[in-house]
């Protein structure tokens, strides 16, 4: 990797990530959550998808989504999928279709209007997670990324898009992990307090 960015020592790069944190666009974050709830209200699937370390945030949020909830409301589950997860499915579009198409062909099984489309791309710019994006938008499901750098081409094609402000792929992948775990946070403590309030009598 040769970006052009240095980072001599460990105080160099913190003071870089909290830099780039306090310029992170906090509404944006909250609209991101109202859409998740709404999405679970409405008993809508999200579907997550990225590549590399995106992949793995990707599944790490589909996780917290799907299991992390599971004790806010009685019997209704958060309806979530990672695309990533299928590898025979991955490897089999990959290698009779193309890489680009990976995404894209799973949601064509599955997507419906209304359901969310949750596109995670540091650049903005991974032709498969466009792809994704696209199919999305024309089954009639919200779209929602977040990236870095300038957000690139998955911009356009998101609803709602929230973009860390840095050109450095570690700080950018750092804090859509916060992202994620913010938007978590969110979402529980607002399903955890509907479920308390419908447990109290009166």
């Amino acid at each position: 990797m040769n970006d052009g960015i240095e980072i001599l020592d460990a105080k160099q790069y913190f003071e870089e990530l909290q830099r780039v944190m306090v310029s992170l666009p906090k509404d944006g974050i909250d609209q991101i959550a109202d859409t998740l709830v709404r999405a679970y209200d409405a008993g809508r699937t999200v579907y997550l998808c990225g590549n590399g370390g995106s992949a793995a945030l990707a599944s790490h949020f589909a996780c917290d989504l799907g299991k992390g909830t599971a004790y806010c409301n009685g019997g209704k589950r958060f309806r979530v999928l990672s695309l990533t997860d299928n590898l025979p499915t991955l490897t089999a579009w990959a290698n009779d279709c193309s890489y680009e198409d990976v995404f894209s062909e799973q949601l064509r099984n599955f997507v419906q209007p209304h359901d969310v489309a949750f596109a995670i791309s540091g650049s903005g710019n991974s032709t498969n997670v466009l792809n994704a994006l696209q199919v999305a938008r024309e089954a009639g499901a919200t779209t929602v990324g977040i990236s870095g750098f300038h957000g690139g081409a998955m911009k356009s094609l998101c609803d709602l898009c929230v973009i860390v402000p840095s050109n450095n792929m570690q700080v950018i992948e750092d804090l859509h992990l916060a992202i994620a775990h913010s938007l978590f946070r969110i979402v529980y403590t607002r399903m955890s307090r509907r479920t308390m309030t419908a447990s109290c009598p009166g």
